[in-house]
């Protein structure tokens, strides 16, 4: 399948000729200056947790595209009395079957809050499942003994996951989680954009590398098959 990285925690992976758009947070961000949000297609906008760096964009996107939200029920909630019209809520360990899969919402260790100042309910992640691949959304998250889980119950073919250390998981605890969930390609998500969460990439690609796994850092509008 083929992932196009827009920045931060943002990418849109098209399964089964399906546009699956998450954490949509582009036009503030000053390193992706250079896309244009009109031209980005979704059918469903996946949303891990409330934060304006994982939202900023959505409501223009969904409103413009028709697309189906899904997120936690507070998320879609809020999201729908802006007008919002396609929304389907989840809670964790809940999950939904959608024409190209199986969505799943999982644990994430985070705080959520909408941006104005709303409660955003619970963070989480996401499972997908489906006939071209099964992967692993991690959100915003510290290390947590459930990734274990997600490497017995799914036979999983890559995953997101956050690396920018200080708000989330470094990049060594992100090498853990890879390995207890069972991946050996980590697309990286929620590093470099703000000075909090600056990494060196070399030792971050090095790190995975002696651990036995790919860590994969596109440039911002970069597609990669996973």
């Amino acid at each position: 399948m083929n992932v196009t990285f827009y920045g931060h925690s943002c990418f849109l992976v098209e399964v089964a000729g399906t546009s699956i758009l998450f954490d949509p947070f582009i036009s503030p961000n000053p390193q992706a200056s250079a896309l244009d949000l009109e031209t980005i297609q979704a059918d469903y906008v996946l949303i891990t947790h409330g934060h304006e760096d994982h939202v900023a964009d959505a409501e223009a996107i969904l409103k413009r595209t028709g697309a189906t939200l899904i997120s936690n029920y507070e998320i879609v909630c809020w999201f729908g009395e802006k007008g919002v019209e396609n929304g389907h809520p989840l809670n964790h360990g809940g999950s939904v079957q959608l024409p190209f899969g199986k969505v799943k919402f999982v644990n994430a260790v985070h705080s959520s809050v909408l941006p104005d100042g709303s409660y955003g309910g619970n963070p989480g992640g996401f499972v997908v499942e489906s006939e071209e691949g099964n992967f692993y959304i991690s959100g915003d998250t510290a290390l947590t003994y459930d990734m274990k889980l997600l490497g017995e119950f799914h036979q999983l073919d890559w995953a997101a996951l956050c690396i920018g250390d200080n708000f989330t998981m470094g990049y060594e605890d992100a090498a853990i989680c890879a390995e207890w969930s069972g991946v050996t390609k980590v697309l990286g998500t929620h590093f470099d954009t703000f000075p909090y969460i600056e990494i060196d990439q070399s030792e971050a690609r090095d790190h995975f590398t002696k651990a036995g796994k790919q860590l994969l850092l596109p440039a911002i509008g970069e597609t990669v098959s996973l």
